[in-house]
């Protein structure tokens, strides 16, 4: 698999990498046993950047990716891990932390669960408000330099933070929400990586489901991701309407919408080599589904096609509900 490398300081990743929430949870229950195996073929095929984070399951994400690992594999993947989500014992997020103290230990904690000696991507999953993320970083780049971690990144932070971070440390990667659903970073953000000589790992490529081709709501409220304003009732139809828009580009090339909308944000990284993909899944075939979207290089008139079709001023809903976005510093 083509590879790109992320920002200047950080590793060469395939172009698409595996999320691992949906294996823990995230879309309701998983098998152990379908995760693991999820894992290993990734790792098979070359997708080889596996990105997970402390909160995922309480840990369970962490223990699984161990399990999953085989003689050989640790050496092979780039294990990318988010910190500072707090959890209560049932689940609920209830804040973030971002203190040098509990950077470190939370690091402690990961290295146990996931049976390595370092972490490849070390990243605070929020900013935390209370604390200058001057701190944070510096508190990480101290685990740099005793060898527990190689590289420092960011997740869903504005241009103005990243400045402040890339100036303590060398940022590889800022992870952040990117789709043709979700194009907030065009820009401040993303021109301010490219200035800095920062990758993007885009994560949310399908959003969160609606740009696969195949989602229908789910009509008895059981559906997780209810509470996501793009899949309530009206801003659905919209946007599923605006998938179905996508369907005659994916025929002519002979792949599927999911396909498609991984490649368009494939495409969006092209000439800098500075954008790659993570892809969510829980059991082995969706990892198989994803893989023809590495190869699949859409020309400028595809492109432009594809926007004409989704135009970003047509999606209907925010992408989280106004009390989550208010916690993002990239949406400020």
């Amino acid at each position: 698999m083509e590879t790109r490398r992320l920002g200047t300081s950080g590793p060469a990743v395939p172009v698409i990498g595996l999320g691992g929430s949906a294996m823990s949870g995230t879309y309701g229950p998983a098998r152990d046993a379908d995760g693991i195996a999820t894992i290993r073929a990734a790792i098979d095929a070359g997708m080889t950047l596996i990105d997970t984070a402390d909160f995922y399951g309480i840990g369970h994400n962490e223990w699984l990716i161990r399990q999953a690992l085989r003689p050989g594999d640790r050496e092979k993947t780039v294990l990318s891990v988010k910190f500072g989500g707090l959890r209560d014992p049932d689940g609920n997020w209830v804040g973030v932390e971002g203190r040098p103290a509990h950077v470190k230990s939370a690091l402690a904690y990961s290295l146990q669960r996931l049976g390595t000696d370092h972490i490849d991507i070390y990243r605070p999953a929020r900013l935390d408000p209370d604390v200058p993320v001057e701190e944070t970083v510096g508190a990480i780049a101290e685990m740099v330099e005793a060898g527990h971690v190689r590289a420092i990144g960011l997740s869903e932070v504005g241009a103005e933070t990243l400045r402040r971070a890339h100036a303590v440390h060398p940022i590889s990667d800022l992870q952040i929400e990117y789709s043709l659903f979700s194009r907030g970073i065009e820009g401040g953000i993303l021109d301010t990586c490219r200035e800095l000589g920062i990758g993007v790992t885009a994560y949310g490529v399908l959003s969160h489901g609606l740009l696969t081709g195949t989602y229908r709501p789910a009509t008895d409220g059981s559906d997780p991701r209810s509470h996501l304003p793009r899949f309530h009732g009206a801003n659905a139809e919209t946007n599923l309407a605006l998938v179905e828009r996508l369907r005659p580009s994916a025929e002519a090339r002979g792949v599927t919408v999911a396909q498609l909308a991984i490649a368009w944000v494939l495409a969006q990284g092209r000439r800098y080599g500075d954008i790659v993909a993570l892809i969510g899944a829980r059991r082995p075939e969706r990892v198989a589904e994803a893989l023809p979207a590495a190869e699949l290089h859409l020309t400028e008139e595809e492109l432009a096609a594809i926007e004409e079709a989704v135009p970003a001023s047509a999606v209907a809903g925010a992408r989280y509900a106004a009390p989550q976005l208010a916690q993002l510093d990239s949406e400020r």
